[in-house]
């Protein structure tokens, strides 16, 4: 098996991916949404982080964070939200007998994948990419015709902004530009 070694820069742009548990279509419950972002607040208050963008689809998840200058320490805090949403939820945690061996050693619940995907992003043109892919997720998905209409999602903030139309990444007018393997 190949070691996979990442990237830890201080004060560096990251784009996540987590998935849940067997893609278990928990993550956009209410009451999990809101147990997952009190801990995200919960740690952001010890260990600050900015988020860029966010999509949160019912079994995964697509964020981009700009971490502190003088920290680049993403996976503990991945951690420790991971791990507070958990407590935070029994209702789904799974019955041990649907846990593996090593989950079960673990001490996990069943409720996330262990590992979760990162990529440090390099410039602007890689940032654009990143985001643009983030929030045509829910469209990919066959969720949603066009992006707007997906409210978990840092989109519509963008389209406040300016930054993005309010028919961009509609079904009917977009090409399919974003199937480059970031996924």
């Amino acid at each position: 098996m190949s070691q996979y070694i990442r990237s830890y820069t201080p004060g560096a742009t990251y784009f996540f991916t987590l998935v849940s548990y067997n893609r278990r279509k928990i993550l956009c419950e209410d009451d999990f949404l809101q147990a997952f972002k009190n801990s995200i607040k919960q740690v952001q208050q010890h260990y600050p982080f900015e988020i860029i963008a966010w999509v949160q689809l019912p079994d995964h998840l697509h964020c981009i964070w700009k971490m502190p200058t003088n920290d680049a320490d993403y996976s503990m805090r991945w951690s420790q939200i991971k791990r507070l949403t958990t407590q935070a939820c029994p209702q789904y945690h799974l019955p041990i007998e649907e846990l593996s061996y090593s989950k079960v050693k673990r001490k996990e619940k069943g409720v996330w994948q262990r590992r979760f995907f990162e990529h440090q992003i390099r410039d602007e043109a890689d940032l654009i990419k990143h985001m643009d892919y983030l929030h045509y997720n829910p469209v990919k998905h066959g969720l949603v015709e066009k992006g707007l209409d997906w409210q978990y999602s840092s989109f519509h903030r963008y389209v406040r902004q300016g930054s993005y139309a309010e028919d961009w990444g509609d079904l009917v007018n977009f090409s399919e530009s974003f199937s480059d393997g970031l996924e």
